[in-house]
């Protein structure tokens, strides 16, 4: 099931530049499972044409005719009633000024004021225009009324100048529309902290001792707990990964520094979801200079790192928090005795089991095969799935134990 199944939403295009990535963001969401209806002002049909929109979204695409069609009367009405969330992007200055006055003088600025759906926007102007008094005041109010605002970013503009007021990327526009979306899910109000990634343990100011972790299934459960409505930490090791949108993100290195963030973390948290591959063992000493070829081959001698895991168990104990725990156990043999031991010996809730020697299961995969064991007893063995349905999975869980505490 894709991930915006469902859900309506009104794609509001104002006359900027940056309206070509309207189209890009329309396809997404269409793609994504949302129905997506597009009004553009008489500006934006001077970037990019109504074809295009209907093209990509199988929709028509609303335009200043429209509004004194045969529908006048009701259009605006029916559009703002029914839609899960309005986005206007690209929002011009002109457009956060009407919308902060509350004036209606076209198709998009009426259906924003008739509209009982919650409204985001992503602005686009040239430098200074965003950081004008006047501007600011409109953001101000517009903030005030529960508008959210997604960006701007700084780079480059059409004029050549450089500076605050780029629109933000498709991708990353995505990423607020699906946390303004799960606000009210099953995890709403809920704190959630995840790891993600394989912690690097240094041995001199160059190399370090890592593993083949590559954050993915870290990073979608993350998201996944924000599509949920839950308010997330995700504290990640270095990665090539984009932090889901909405995510407060702790970068660490080491288990060392993991563990302290974890700990920091998880005193007010509702949920641990320790997908991280901390080490398990580190070099006792750390060279303080570049170790060289000449000097002979390095005696390393290792240590046992810190059990982040072992270390929470005692938090909770003290403090009852985290309320749930969740860990994951990447396995090359014995899978599921091996992490049946880790589920009972952490006091964890349940936990994700892996063969890591699989192909598609592996290290770097987008897919994922886990078999879930819970504190009770009870056995669930996950399908093949995208990592990210197996978080929707993993949070679907979790939701159902805080549920029933």
């Amino acid at each position: 099931m894709s991930f915006l199944e469902g859900k309506y939403i009104l794609l509001g295009v104002t006359g900027s530049i940056a309206a070509y990535k309207a189209a890009d963001l329309a396809s997404r969401l269409t793609q994504a499972g949302a129905r997506v209806d597009v009004i553009l002002t008489q500006g934006a049909g001077q970037f990019v044409t109504p074809l295009t929109f209907q093209s990509l979204t199988g929709r028509k695409a609303y335009t200043e005719s429209d509004l004194w069609g045969g529908q006048a009367h009701v259009l605006h009405v029916g559009l703002g009633h029914s839609a899960d969330l309005l986005v206007i992007a690209p929002c011009t200055a002109n457009t956060l000024a009407k919308l902060a006055h509350g004036q209606a003088d076209n198709l998009l600025t009426i259906t924003a004021l008739a509209a009982q759906c919650p409204t985001l926007v992503a602005p686009a102007m040239d430098v200074g225009m965003y950081g004008h008094p006047a501007t600011q005041e409109n953001v101000r109010i517009l903030r005030g009324r529960g508008v959210v605002f997604a960006g701007p970013a700084e780079g480059r503009m059409a004029s050549g100048l450089v500076g605050l007021g780029r629109m933000l990327e498709p991708p990353e526009l995505l990423g607020h529309i699906r946390r303004v979306l799960g606000r009210d899910g099953a995890l709403a109000g809920r704190k959630v902290v995840v790891t993600a990634g394989g912690t690097q343990e240094p041995i001199d100011p160059v190399r370090f001792i890592a593993n083949r972790s590559s954050g993915k299934q870290g990073y979608a459960l993350a998201q996944a707990a924000i599509d949920a409505g839950a308010d997330v930490t995700l504290i990640t090791t270095p990665t090539c990964l984009t932090p889901p949108a909405g995510a407060s993100v702790v970068p660490v290195h080491t288990v060392g520094e993991m563990l302290e963030a974890v700990l920091v973390a998880c005193r007010e948290a509702d949920v641990l979801l320790m997908a991280a591959a901390g080490a398990d063992f580190r070099p006792a000493n750390i060279s303080e200079n570049k170790l060289k070829k000449r000097d002979g081959i390095p005696q390393i001698t290792l240590e046992a790192a810190p059990d982040i895991l072992k270390a929470v168990a005692g938090l909770r104990s003290d403090s009852g928090r985290p309320r749930v725990v969740v860990g994951f156990a990447a396995e090359s043999r014995d899978l599921l005795a091996n992490a049946s031991a880790k589920l009972t010996s952490k006091k964890l809730d349940f936990i994700a089991a892996n063969d890591i020697s699989a192909s598609d299961a592996g290290f770097g995969s987008d897919t994922n095969r886990v078999t879930l064991l819970f504190a009770g007893g009870q056995k669930e063995p996950l399908p093949l799935m995208d990592k990210f349905a197996v978080a929707e999975t993993i949070i679907a869980r979790v939701a159902a134990i805080l549920e029933n505490e």
